[in-house]
């Protein structure tokens, strides 16, 4: 079991299930929620008030403009959007006239936006996010020495997997700390004992480790930068 949903055709995912011969099932063990705009006015958070935001994922994006035209704040052209990276700038054009805009963006880690503020340093910044952050984003933030505030626009929850037998799995695949909080929460009376466990990254191995899960299978690594090479690396092992 993945705990993500489906993927494309093409995916190394099912590549593996037919070379190696065994079933990948997809579930989403979590999902996203967007907080409505009386949840935003809790947190003091008044829109008109910022003249640039800063976009760490898509979501981000999806829910700064779906608040925005729920309180029918229409956002003005001359707004500077700084986007954590290329895809994600690219994404804003669900939304804008790209073109027209002030958008900059980075190489990939957040860290990378650092000499952006250094050269737009006079910006209000609003940082619409998760419930979620990474301990980088403020550090970031802070050390670039701008005028910032964050606001929480959606929510990670755990979806609900109640119509799944989770003993019927030889082994689960975890992306996030979330993800094993919602095995958890749905399967409170999980015990391991034969299950494989599989984690993508430090954050969901400490989650594990925490729930007193032992680790089967780390990605990444620099024999196995990604899950899929981890998983076949895995599974070929077996038939040794």
């Amino acid at each position: 079991m993945v705990s993500q949903p489906a993927p494309s055709e093409s995916s190394p995912y099912l590549e593996i299930a037919k070379k190696e011969k065994i079933k990948i099932d997809f579930r989403p063990f979590i999902h996203v929620a967007g907080v409505d705009n009386k949840e935003l006015r809790t947190q003091k958070i008044d829109l008109t008030q910022y003249t640039g935001i800063i976009f760490t994922s898509k979501n981000a994006i999806d829910h700064y403009f779906r608040l925005a035209e729920e309180l029918r704040f229409s956002v003005p052209d001359t707004m500077r959007y700084i986007c954590q990276s290329e895809a994600i700038a690219n994404y804003l054009q669900k939304h804008i006239v790209y073109r027209k805009r002030k958008i900059s963006f980075g190489e990939k880690n957040f860290t990378d936006l650092a000499p952006l503020f250094k050269k737009f340093p006079t910006e209000k910044y609003l940082l619409p996010s998760s419930d979620v952050l990474s301990p980088d984003i403020p550090k970031t933030l802070d050390a670039a020495n701008i005028q910032w505030t964050r606001a929480i626009m959606y929510r990670t929850v755990c979806s609900d997997l109640t119509d799944i037998n989770i003993a019927d799995y030889d082994m689960l695949v975890f992306f996030s700390p979330q993800g094993i909080k919602s095995l958890q929460q749905n399967f409170p009376n999980f015990k391991q004992e034969n299950t494989k466990i599989g984690v993508f990254g430090p954050t969901t191995s400490s989650a594990a480790e925490d729930a007193g899960l032992k680790i089967d299978l780390m990605a990444p690594t620099k024999e196995t930068p990604s899950m899929t090479m981890a998983l076949e690396k895995y599974i070929k092992s077996l038939h040794k």
